[in-house]
């Protein structure tokens, strides 16, 4: 009698414990489900969205002026937004006359390609709308400054919308993971039910189904810290530090490169193509020589001799390269009153400038 009694008890308390575990089980599936409610629910209310930009038409037939920022581009149309957020559809034909919005009244107006109209340039655009309320451009200008600021920030952009879209896609498996956990959490809940009949058998699952919701944590635990580590290389995409410096040096009056500047460009661009996420910064310089417009062109012309030289001998992409600028007589690097100092004030400054961002991700010799 007394094994018997002994026999009940020990029986009475596995069952207990099948219990609890099931009841945290129920309540781990009542959690989820109710927060995915609460998400579906502040989906569907209008007033938790966040605001939109108003997208303007443009009546038929009337002619309108808009200035602002290209935000969208595609072969034939762009999105420019004004400073009141409004949004405005510009249909590109043939006959659309891009300038230069010059202040100089007694020099013609620099003329551009439709290439030219970057993302993040600011343009004046004038035209008629057409029947679909878009308005149809007749004539967009802009400045050189605002247009060498657009081309610097389409350099940088690129390689961070790049790994942007890394993190989105990890991001998205990292949900997919998280919902078919939840699913063998529920698989794991039927499997218990099922082993009410056998306290041993219900023991068993559970401690299984224990083992299995600790390691379901770990791993969700692990997918979150790697997705901080992408966020905070993202967020140093667009901080570069320089990792080479050189100065190639010219003749008076002249842009021509010489055999050793070319060895040190050559130098320069092998060493840049092992550099992850890297952009080359590329700006002339002239001596006090001669007046200060003509020196300004001259720093321009061997800025873009530098430019040329990478592009055409090693294949280095035009979006790798920040715009080239040409500063003329400022930024002396020695003093212009000496021989020596202006021959090292005529000169180009070569950086290969590599994200941080980017070379936090490859540290160790590992790429993610």
């Amino acid at each position: 009698m007394k094994n018997a009694k002994g026999y009940k008890m020990v029986l009475a308390l596995l069952m207990g414990l099948v219990l609890s575990v099931l009841s945290m089980a129920q309540d781990k599936s009542t959690t989820t489900t109710t927060t995915t409610k609460d998400q579906a629910a502040q989906t569907a209310d209008p007033a938790k969205q966040p605001a939109k930009e108003q997208v303007s038409r443009v009546e038929t037939g009337k002619k309108q002026k808009v200035s602002g920022l290209i935000v969208r581009r595609d072969v034939d149309n762009m999105i420019v937004r004004d400073r009141n957020r409004t949004e405005y559809t510009i249909n590109l034909t043939g006959t659309t006359k891009i300038e230069e919005a010059k202040k100089n009244p007694f020099r013609g107006a620099k003329q551009y390609e439709t290439a030219s109209l970057v993302r993040g340039l600011w343009v004046e655009v004038e035209g008629r709308g057409n029947d679909s309320g878009v308005l149809v451009a007749e004539k967009i200008k802009f400045t050189e400054e605002q247009f060498r600021e657009a081309t610097s920030l389409e350099a940088r952009v690129d390689p961070v919308e790049d790994r942007v879209g890394d993190a989105e896609t990890r991001l998205t498996q990292s949900e997919q993971n998280a919902q078919r956990l939840s699913g063998q959490l529920e698989e794991l809940s039927a499997v218990a039910n099922t082993a009410r009949g056998g306290a041993k058998a219900a023991q068993e699952t559970a401690d299984k189904a224990i083992t299995e919701v600790n390691a379901a944590n770990t791993r969700i635990t692990q997918t979150n810290e790697r997705v901080s580590a992408v966020d905070e290389r993202v967020s140093s995409l667009d901080n570069y530090e320089a990792k080479s410096t050189i100065n190639i040096v010219f003749k008076v009056n002249s842009a021509v490169l010489s055999p050793d500047s070319k060895t040190a460009l050559d130098e320069l661009a092998n060493q840049a193509k092992n550099e992850k996420g890297y952009v080359i910064q590329v700006a002339g310089f002239a001596s006090a020589d001669g007046n200060q417009e003509f020196n300004r062109r001259l720093s321009e012309r061997r800025a873009n001799a530098v430019m040329r030289y990478l592009i055409e001998n090693h294949d280095i992409s035009q979006r790798r390269i920040i715009t080239p600028y040409g500063f003329g007589e400022l930024k002396p690097a020695a003093d212009n009153t000496t021989r020596e100092g202006r021959e090292q004030n005529r000169r180009v400054t070569v950086e290969i400038l590599v994200s941080k961002g980017m070379a936090t991700s490859t540290a160790g010799g590992k790429t993610e």
